[in-house]
């Protein structure tokens, strides 16, 4: 069984063997953040409170299955808001030492791009991965399953940090990557200008805080001159922020000689980036693969698959095991 509560969703799965997913549920906070705008942490850690429990039970009964069915209970340790780990990470302590099963600590962001392994058997490495999310954003060459270097990472502001931030100047709404998405579909890039920051630079390193303060300006300006469109300004910060993560990514691959790349997180849900990276991929000869829209937002089920790694070769956490909120390693 695994438990994902790193952020505003509460979520339980059950996992057979690291692939079947026999359950997955997840209790989503959307509705209760989205009138501040972003995420509370201390209203996420009570919503945790509160849902875990009911959480948990959906998923058991979902899978058919008893608590003593179970082999393991694994659950996200790490990065992610201390409070909400706290409450996921005590939860899955006292389950697994009521049932005496081993406990398994996950990186939520293992998770994610284990979640690429839950849905495709025909990936081959070495592989480049492009972790993109809400607080993360970074490339990884991978040699194989569980084995990571991080080549490259944001200098400042994640992707998914970028298009809540871009979403809520504009008044879009919250969360900003749905919302820019949507807008971006009724307007045209190119019609407003924004910067391709860092793709003249010969690293894997991103930067986004220059692309949000350059789009905020675009469209106090535009504003003064009674010529704003949101829609046209959505389309292009979402073009000028696909085309670096989409580029960046295929610089690594090449200079890697990589047989996958893989993308991970949140904002690998944006379907402008999945187009473009499957089709940049093709011109190279390189098959792209990206977990399905409902296994790129958190949930539960990449942290047990995950886990299965772990549970195999034997590595347990032990019932002190701490959460922390920054990312220490992958």
């Amino acid at each position: 069984m695994g438990i994902e509560t790193s952020c505003d969703e509460t979520a339980a799965a059950v996992v057979k063997n690291g692939k079947e997913i026999l359950s997955n549920v997840i209790n989503s906070q959307i509705n209760i953040h989205s009138q501040f705008g972003g995420v509370v942490p201390e209203v996420a850690s009570r919503q945790h409170i509160e849902n875990i429990g009911p959480v948990v039970d959906a998923a058991f009964r979902e899978a058919g299955l008893a608590y003593s069915d179970i082999d393991a209970v694994a659950v996200t340790n790490r990065p992610g808001l201390i409070g909400a780990l706290l409450v996921g990470l005590s939860f899955a302590k006292s389950f697994a030492y009521a049932l005496q099963r081993p406990l398994l600590a996950v990186n939520h962001l293992e998770g994610h791009i284990y979640a690429n392994f839950l849905e495709h058997s025909d990936i081959e490495f070495p592989a480049v991965c492009l972790v993109v999310s809400g607080g993360h954003t970074s490339l990884l060459y991978m040699s194989s399953i569980g084995e990571y270097e991080l080549i490259g990472q944001t200098r400042d502001d994640a992707a998914g940090e970028a298009f809540d931030k871009v979403a809520r100047f504009l008044g879009l709404g919250y969360p900003g990557g749905p919302a820019i998405q949507k807008a971006a579909e009724k307007g045209k890039p190119g019609r407003v200008v924004l910067p391709r920051v860092y793709l003249d630079r010969n690293d894997f390193e991103f930067s986004f805080s220059g692309l949000k303060t350059a789009s905020m300006n675009q469209w106090n300006k535009l504003k003064r001159k009674g010529s704003a469109d949101v829609n046209d300004l959505a389309a292009e910060f979402q073009a000028a922020l696909v085309e670096v993560l989409v580029e960046k990514t295929m610089q690594a691959a090449a200079k890697y000689k990589v047989r996958s790349i893989l993308m991970a997180g949140g904002v690998a849900a944006n379907q402008e980036l999945r187009n473009l990276m499957k089709n940049r991929g093709q011109d190279i000869g390189l098959l792209v693969h990206y977990p399905s829209l409902s296994l790129c937002t958190d949930n539960a089920a990449m942290i047990a698959g995950n886990a299965y790694i772990s549970y195999i070769r034997g590595n347990f956490a032990p019932l002190n095991v701490n959460a922390y909120p920054g990312l220490l390693s992958l």
